[in-house]
Protein backbone atom coordinates (compact mmCIF):
# COMPACT_ATOMS: atom_id res chain seq x y z
CA UNK A 1 0.00 0.00 0.00
CA UNK A 2 1.60 2.52 -1.41
CA UNK A 3 -0.25 5.19 0.71
CA UNK A 4 0.40 3.86 3.86
CA UNK A 5 2.82 6.75 5.53
CA UNK A 6 0.17 9.61 4.47
CA UNK A 7 -2.68 7.82 5.65
CA UNK A 8 -0.88 7.35 8.42
CA UNK A 9 -0.49 11.11 8.53
CA UNK A 10 -4.25 11.93 7.84
CA UNK A 11 -4.86 9.83 10.83
CA UNK A 12 -2.34 11.48 13.34
CA UNK A 13 -3.79 14.95 11.81
CA UNK A 14 -7.47 14.45 12.10
CA UNK A 15 -7.82 12.54 15.21
CA UNK A 16 -9.44 14.44 17.93
CA UNK A 17 -7.52 13.53 21.06
CA UNK A 18 -4.04 15.18 21.43
CA UNK A 19 -1.36 12.95 20.07
CA UNK A 20 2.85 13.78 21.42
CA UNK A 21 5.18 11.80 20.34
CA UNK A 22 8.47 12.37 22.80
CA UNK A 23 11.98 10.55 21.58
CA UNK A 24 13.62 8.60 24.76
CA UNK A 25 15.30 12.06 25.54
CA UNK A 26 11.89 12.95 26.10
CA UNK A 27 12.12 15.64 23.22
CA UNK A 28 8.79 16.18 21.10
CA UNK A 29 9.22 14.64 17.69
CA UNK A 30 5.32 14.48 16.89
CA UNK A 31 2.51 17.30 18.06
CA UNK A 32 -0.51 17.12 16.08
CA UNK A 33 -3.42 19.51 15.50
CA UNK A 34 -5.52 18.84 18.64
CA UNK A 35 -2.38 18.99 20.55
CA UNK A 36 -2.15 22.33 19.41
CA UNK A 37 -5.49 23.08 20.48
CA UNK A 38 -5.14 21.20 23.65
CA UNK A 39 -2.23 22.87 25.11
CA UNK A 40 -2.17 26.40 22.83
CA UNK A 41 1.09 26.14 21.51
CA UNK A 42 1.50 25.58 17.64
CA UNK A 43 3.88 22.12 16.27
CA UNK A 44 6.37 25.25 14.97
CA UNK A 45 7.05 25.88 19.32
CA UNK A 46 6.29 22.46 20.86
CA UNK A 47 8.42 20.16 18.03
CA UNK A 48 12.27 19.87 18.95
CA UNK A 49 11.71 21.02 22.72
CA UNK A 50 11.17 18.98 25.89
CA UNK A 51 7.67 17.49 27.51
CA UNK A 52 8.31 20.02 30.28
CA UNK A 53 6.53 22.72 27.53
CA UNK A 54 3.23 21.19 29.13
CA UNK A 55 3.92 19.84 32.77
CA UNK A 56 3.43 21.77 35.45
CA UNK A 57 7.22 22.46 37.70
CA UNK A 58 6.04 20.95 40.79
CA UNK A 59 5.29 17.33 38.83
CA UNK A 60 8.29 17.66 36.82
CA UNK A 61 10.80 15.43 39.02
CA UNK A 62 7.91 12.61 39.20
CA UNK A 63 7.26 12.40 35.65
CA UNK A 64 10.99 12.12 34.72
CA UNK A 65 11.66 9.39 37.14
CA UNK A 66 8.72 7.25 35.54
CA UNK A 67 9.45 8.22 31.96
CA UNK A 68 13.48 7.23 32.84
CA UNK A 69 12.16 3.97 34.05
CA UNK A 70 9.42 3.11 31.52
CA UNK A 71 12.17 3.76 28.35
CA UNK A 72 14.77 1.80 30.27
CA UNK A 73 12.88 -1.00 31.40
CA UNK A 74 10.47 -1.35 28.26
CA UNK A 75 7.14 -1.51 30.32
CA UNK A 76 4.57 0.92 31.62
CA UNK A 77 3.40 0.80 35.03
CA UNK A 78 -0.03 1.77 34.19
CA UNK A 79 -0.30 -0.49 31.27
CA UNK A 80 -2.36 1.81 28.57
CA UNK A 81 -4.92 2.52 31.28
CA UNK A 82 -6.21 5.82 31.11
CA UNK A 83 -4.57 8.29 33.85
CA UNK A 84 -5.57 11.91 35.07
CA UNK A 85 -2.96 14.44 35.55
CA UNK A 86 -2.29 17.93 35.80
CA UNK A 87 -1.05 20.18 32.89
CA UNK A 88 0.31 23.39 31.62
CA UNK A 89 -1.08 25.48 28.45
CA UNK A 90 0.45 28.20 26.83
CA UNK A 91 0.04 31.39 28.86
CA UNK A 92 0.50 29.24 32.17
CA UNK A 93 -3.00 27.78 32.54
CA UNK A 94 -3.50 24.91 34.21
CA UNK A 95 -5.39 22.36 32.93
CA UNK A 96 -7.01 18.27 33.73
CA UNK A 97 -6.10 15.79 31.25
CA UNK A 98 -7.02 12.28 30.79
CA UNK A 99 -3.69 10.39 28.90
CA UNK A 100 -3.09 7.12 27.91
CA UNK A 101 0.95 6.28 27.08
CA UNK A 102 2.77 3.71 24.88
CA UNK A 103 5.96 2.95 24.46
CA UNK A 104 7.05 3.02 20.68
CA UNK A 105 9.34 -0.17 19.73
CA UNK A 106 11.26 -0.52 16.49
CA UNK A 107 11.55 -3.61 14.75
CA UNK A 108 13.94 -4.86 16.88
CA UNK A 109 11.69 -4.11 20.31
CA UNK A 110 14.08 -1.38 21.34
CA UNK A 111 12.31 1.43 22.76
CA UNK A 112 13.03 4.66 20.65
CA UNK A 113 10.17 6.80 22.54
CA UNK A 114 7.17 7.47 23.68
CA UNK A 115 3.29 8.39 22.51
CA UNK A 116 1.03 9.95 24.29
CA UNK A 117 -3.31 10.62 23.74
CA UNK A 118 -4.41 13.44 25.64
CA UNK A 119 -8.05 14.70 25.96
CA UNK A 120 -9.40 17.72 28.30
CA UNK A 121 -11.42 16.78 31.26
CA UNK A 122 -10.88 20.04 33.06
CA UNK A 123 -14.92 20.72 32.98
CA UNK A 124 -16.04 17.52 34.05
CA UNK A 125 -13.53 17.33 37.02
CA UNK A 126 -14.45 20.88 38.19
CA UNK A 127 -18.19 19.82 38.09
CA UNK A 128 -17.57 16.89 39.94
CA UNK A 129 -15.62 19.36 42.80
CA UNK A 130 -18.70 22.00 42.55
CA UNK A 131 -21.07 18.54 43.24
CA UNK A 132 -19.22 17.22 45.89
CA UNK A 133 -18.99 20.78 47.71
CA UNK A 134 -22.62 21.13 47.26
CA UNK A 135 -23.21 17.65 49.16
CA UNK A 136 -20.84 18.77 51.77
CA UNK A 137 -22.62 21.49 52.60
CA UNK A 138 -25.95 20.16 52.21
Amino acid sequence: MSEAPALAEWIIEQTSDALIYADRAGNIRRWNRAAGRLFGFDADEAMGGSLDLIIPEHLRAAHWAGYRAAIDSGSLRLQGLPTLTRAVGKGGHKLYVEMTFALVKDSGGAVVGSVAMARDVTERIEKERTARKAAGAA
